[in-house]
């Protein structure tokens, strides 16, 4: 219930923020809101990138980096509060991981559990799968703390995937405009899925044939 009437404020709060992309302010709101979304807030910061890119192609670049450098921040920022603030002595979960599964979409309690099993198998490529497609960045980044994953993969694996989604969109709208807009905002998610299971079924390709 608390999580459904909840969505009613992030539409308001989405439109709110998107007020800003035609304002000098648009590069600072951008940094926060990609910060905010690695670690919490529930709103991805892509169709913001969206708007700033097609108001303004020749900055498309330095938006990219804004967006990337956040984000990575942000995932750093996720990664400590699962490691320092998920659990409340032992095995037990503290108020703030309560209040994420109460309130922050994206999050629950069977979802986070799950993710610990996907690390022990592939590591490197959840954190990078996670950072360049749809899937909610943020569970990762908590998770990734609150399980101990090893912290240099975690950022490595951060950086690389949130340039390649971030510059990727940026790339597209400022060599095609406008007209790809609406196939980025409608395809955007199951292209990104696809090329990051090619990507790994490559590396097992490799792997297996050596």
């Amino acid at each position: 219930m608390v999580k459904t009437n909840s969505i009613g404020i992030i539409r308001k709060m989405y439109d709110w923020l998107m007020q800003w992309a035609a304002t000098p302010y648009a590069g600072v709101v951008l940094f926060f809101w990609a910060l905010a979304e690695s670690s919490f807030f529930p709103i991805p910061p892509d169709a913001f990138l969206i708007a700033l890119v097609l108001g303004a192609r020749q900055k498309a670049l330095r938006f990219a980096i804004i967006a990337s450098v956040a984000s990575v921040i942000g995932g750093i920022i996720g990664y400590g509060i699962g490691h320092w603030l998920w659990w409340d002595g032992s095995d037990a979960y503290s108020r703030l991981a309560l209040f994420f599964f109460n309130n922050v979409p994206g999050f629950n309690e069977h979802q986070f559990l799950n993710v610990r099993e996907l690390y022990e198998k592939w590591n490197f490529w959840v954190v990078f799968t996670a950072g360049f497609t749809p899937i909610p960045y943020k569970v990762i980044t908590v998770s990734a703390g609150a399980f101990k994953i090893n912290f240099p993969i975690f950022l490595i694996a951060s950086g690389i995937s949130r340039a390649a989604r971030f510059f990727l969109v940026s790339w597209l709208l400022w060599h095609f405009g406008e007209p790809i807009r609406k196939f980025i905002e409608k395809h955007l998610g199951w292209l990104s899925l696809a090329f990051v299971l090619l990507l790994i079924g490559g590396f097992i390709l490799v792997k297996y044939s050596l």
